[in-house]
């Protein structure tokens, strides 16, 4: 979204308002002129680059932010028909309805646009080459040092700190004992709360893998990513942020609405999925207990690596 404004107001300055831990995704985008901290949003008087702003898109609703907004004076504040409290802040209202729309999350955000009289239907191709994530860090040398210069680095991400289905540790067990260690150098990645939860996975092939969980700050991850070859992950924000850099992003995920691929796949040139061909709510109620999403076979993930790498 923010790459088309600046197609069309080459001179706009944008404000991306977030909580305080995207910050470093947010500085890392070309297109963002300026990261707005949440808290900071709804306590102080907010200018963007020194200027009032006089538009908000409300892509996340947010109804805290949305009557700041209104109270700020705020002159285009654009919301959607589907949150009652946008009718009282807002004054332009795009009718969006995400639950049982076929498309992806990243075309139900550009619909927001259309107040501006510009009826932005892109492909998920064409918006895959929008991310602008050019501005990351220089890696420290101790982190750049890890990565092997004649081997495939592939950076597996088992957990998803609750926000999705996982495929399960056994499965990441049996990937990593599959492939060829002369081809790949495999990293493990995870926040320091998730390091106990992998331990059976160090456990079972800690030889053959390098543990980095918690050893980066997320500038310095997302900078780790962009030196890699690949990442493979359930549907988390490391596998978003692998496809925007155009990394290999392979994605695992359950066949079950509104968290299928369909609406939440990573975006990129070189991004794929894997989901089982079918139709399936039982782990509606108990998440942890996804049988679809266990049972997406290793083997057919190796294949996939392998010839990726003969591409390489």
């Amino acid at each position: 979204m923010a790459a088309i404004l600046k197609q069309y107001f080459p001179s706009a300055k944008i404000g991306f308002i977030g909580r305080a831990y995207t910050r470093p995704v947010i500085l890392a985008c070309e297109y963002v002129d300026e990261f707005i901290d949440r808290e900071d949003f709804l306590t102080d008087k907010t200018t963007i680059c020194g200027q009032v702003p006089d538009t908000i898109i409300h892509v996340f609703p947010d109804a805290a932010i949305a009557i700041k907004a209104l109270k700020l004076g705020v002159k285009l504040r654009i919301g959607t028909t589907n949150r009652i409290y946008h009718w009282g802040t807002c004054n332009k209202l795009v009718k969006l309805s995400r639950r049982n729309s076929d498309l992806h999350e990243a075309q139900l955000n550009l619909k927001l646009l259309e107040p501006f009289g510009y009826g932005v239907d892109l492909s998920l191709k064409e918006i895959g080459r929008l991310f602008g994530l050019t501005k990351w860090q220089t890696l420290p040398q101790r982190f750049n040092a890890l990565l092997h210069n004649n081997k495939y680095n592939l950076i597996l991400h088992p957990k998803s700190q609750g926000s999705a289905r996982e495929w399960g540790l056994d499965n990441f067990i049996s990937l990593i004992r599959q492939l060829d260690k002369r081809a790949y150098y495999i990293f493990i990645s995870g926040t320091v709360n998730e390091r106990a939860l992998l331990q059976p996975l160090f456990d079972a092939v800690g030889n053959d893998v390098t543990d980095i969980t918690g050893q980066m700050n997320l500038a310095e991850f997302i900078s780790f990513i962009a030196h890699a070859d690949g990442l493979l992950a359930n549907s988390t924000g490391p596998l978003h942020i692998a496809a925007a850099l155009g990394k290999d992003a392979f994605g695992i995920y359950p066949p079950m609405r509104p968290i299928h691929p369909g609406r939440w796949a990573p975006i990129g040139d070189n991004a794929k999925v894997f989901v089982l061909d079918k139709f399936c709510t039982d782990c509606k109620k108990a998440p942890a207990l996804c049988h679809c999403i266990k049972e997406i076979n290793p083997a057919l993930i190796t294949t996939m690596l392998d010839q990726r790498l003969t591409v390489q």
